[in-house]
């Protein structure tokens, strides 16, 4: 599959097939996120892989109850969590730019997509939410200190073939400046 395929193939998924994510492809599909661009190169996100039905569901239940559905079938929820301080700070702990520590959720999104595109192109569907109980979360799976979560990926075999939203056209998105 090439990048243009790659890109305009991939959907979110919400319903999948019952069938495990081997491990194997996992660490391949986190292996490519690895090589996603990041501030001064400092890869701040890592990811906590959830497996099977009864972990999924109870997480989904108490911490990321909107998402319970989307994430029912998923044999896969990996959360996503980053190194906080590093992402848009210098080393003295101040900010570079005035985005503040904003810049450590568009590295997540960044990394978070090239899961996502490298879990399509091994045949697997995912899908990114963001509607959790952040602060609970990271206390019932221990979540280190000095990480935050950003967000759950709910990554599995497709069960569906959802067609492409409508997108704005070319002339919508760009402009020039003058």
């Amino acid at each position: 599959m090439n990048t243009t395929e790659c890109i305009h193939s991939r959907r979110s998924i919400r319903h999948f097939a019952d069938k495990p994510v081997p491990r194997e492809v996992l660490e391949e599909v986190i292996a490519d996120a690895a090589y996603a661009p990041s501030w001064k190169n400092t890869q701040i996100s890592r990811y906590i892989a959830i497996e099977g039905r009864e972990a999924i569901d109870a997480l989904a239940k108490e911490y990321a109850p909107f998402n319970a559905r989307t994430v029912s079938t998923a044999p896969l929820l990996i959360v996503q969590t980053f190194i906080k301080n590093r992402s848009g700070f210098e080393r003295d702990g101040s900010y570079t730019t005035d985005r503040g520590e904003g810049w450590q959720m568009y590295d997540c999104g960044i990394a978070a997509q090239t899961l996502c595109l490298s879990a399509h192109e091994h045949g697997l569907g995912t899908v990114i939410m963001g509607i959790f109980d952040r602060l609970a979360l990271e206390k019932y799976l221990n979540v280190p200190e000095d990480q935050e979560i950003a967000a759950l990926i709910a990554v599995g075999y497709p069960a569906e073939d959802p067609k492409a939203p409508r997108r704005k056209d070319v002339a919508t998105l760009l402009s020039y400046a003058e």
